[in-house]
C-alpha cells in the first residue's frame, strides 16, 4: 500500500505565542477518511553554529530552557530574521550569543525543527572563531546566556555519553564530527 498525503479541509489561524503563531488544520485521514484537528506551530527558520576556538576547543552557551525547566549547554544559535541569509544570521547569532567573531562559515546541513507539528527548519554551521569580540555581545531581552568552552574531544565524549539534551545541538554536532552533509 501506498502513503498517500492527507488533505487539509480547513486551516485556522491560533494565538501568536511570541516566538510561534499557532494554526489549526482539519485534516482527512486518506487511510479511513476520519478527521483530525492538528496543531501547526508556524516560526522562522532557525541557524546554530559549531564554533572552534584555537583547533581545540568549541564554544557553548548554557542557558535556562523553560520547556524543561532546566538548564542546557547547547551550540550558539537563533531564529533567522525575516529575509536574512542563514549564514548571516548565524555569524550574527554567534557574535550576539558569545561575542565570538566567526571565520569562514561552512554549511554542515540542515534539519527540521520538529515535523511533528512545526514548519520551521534549522541550518547548521561550523566557523573557526577569528576574534573575541566580549563587548560584543547583545543578549535578547529573554536571554541570559554563560559562555562556555570545551575542549573537542571532551565535547565529542559526552556527545556519545548522552550528555546534550537539545536536539538541534546533538544533530549539528553529529554532523561536525560524521561529515554528514
Amino acid at each position: 500500500m501506498e502513503l498517500k498525503k492527507w488533505k487539509c479541509l480547513k486551516s485556522e489561524e491560533g494565538p501568536d505565542l511570541r516566538l510561534f503563531k499557532a494554526r489549526i488544520d482539519l485534516m482527512e485521514n486518506p487511510r479511513n477518511g476520519i478527521l483530525a484537528p492538528r496543531v501547526v506551530l508556524n516560526s522562522r527558520d532557525a541557524v546554530n553554529v559549531v564554533a572552534v576556538v584555537d583547533e581545540t576547543q568549541m564554544v557553548f552557551v548554557k542557558q535556562f530552557r523553560f520547556g524543561t525547566q532546566n538548564f542546557t549547554l547547547e551550540i550558539p544559535g537563533g531564529l533567522i530574521d525575516e529575509g536574512e541569509d542563514p549564514k548571516v544570521a548565524g555569524i550574527r547569532e554567534l557574535r550576539e550569543e558569545t561575542g565570538y567573531k566567526a571565520g569562514d562559515m561552512l554549511p554542515l546541513g540542515k534539519i527540521a525543527s520538529n515535523p511533528v507539528y512545526m514548519d520551521a527548519y534549522v541550518f547548521h554551521y561550523q566557523t573557526t572563531c577569528v576574534a573575541l569580540l566580549r563587548s560584543e555581545t547583545e543578549f535578547d531581552e529573554g536571554e541570559d546566556i554563560e559562555i562556555v568552552l570545551l575542549p573537542i574531544e571532551k565535547v565529542q565524549d559526552m556527545l556519545y555519553s548522552g550528555k546534550f539534551d537539545h536536539p538541534h545541538t546533538i544533530s549539528a554536532l553529529m554532523y561536525y564530527f560524521h561529515g554528514v552533509h
